[in-house]
């Protein structure tokens, strides 16, 4: 026979810690589910070429590295801008162009400490004097640098410089399709 002095409280402290484990759990997966680590992709500089051939939608393409002081600085106000442009399909494409021992931990570790939003790809090439100008002819190398592009209305602008967050939003909407 049962003991029904002991069952009801056992019962009631199962039930509580099913409840408390629950919440855990749940509390720990939204966490997550915030912090949506990245998954940085290797790409090549034909891969690249062929995003851009492809994009259907006005982009933006930002050439920095994890050393790159005005990269840095810029990316924050770049997804800012993106974000208030989401509603018109802008799509902003952070491409690394970090040296090959830096793929993919301190990349990686760079970006999610920063939570960047935007896709990131690392520009696996070593030849700058081959990929620059396949992004455009008057890239010396320089960063940062940004490219802006919007296919259906054949507008391309690139520019080797620092951009100020209101000269990059003033880019963002000559790109647009409005």
């Amino acid at each position: 026979m049962f003991n029904t002095q002991y069952t009801i409280p056992v019962a009631i402290g199962i039930n509580f810690k099913i409840r408390q484990f629950l919440f855990v759990f749940v509390f720990f997966i939204s966490c997550n589910e915030k912090a949506s680590p990245q998954t940085i992709n290797k790409w090549k500089i034909e891969d690249l070429e062929q995003y851009i051939a492809k994009s259907d939608t006005p982009t933006v393409i930002s050439f920095w590295a994890t050393y790159c002081a005005p990269c840095i600085k810029e990316i924050p106000h770049f997804e800012e801008t993106v974000k208030k442009y989401k509603d018109k399909g802008l799509k902003l494409l952070l491409v690394s162009l970090d040296f090959k021992e830096s793929y993919p931990e301190k990349i990686k570790s760079f970006v999610d400490k920063r939570k960047f939003v935007s896709s990131v790809v690392w520009l696996d090439e070593t030849n700058a004097d081959y990929f620059c100008p396949k992004v455009d002819n008057k890239w010396s190398g320089v960063m940062p640098a940004t490219l802006f592009i919007n296919n259906k209305k054949t507008v391309r602008n690139f520019f080797e410089e620092e951009m100020s967050k209101e000269k990059f939003e003033e880019e963002v909407k000559k790109i647009l399709n409005d």
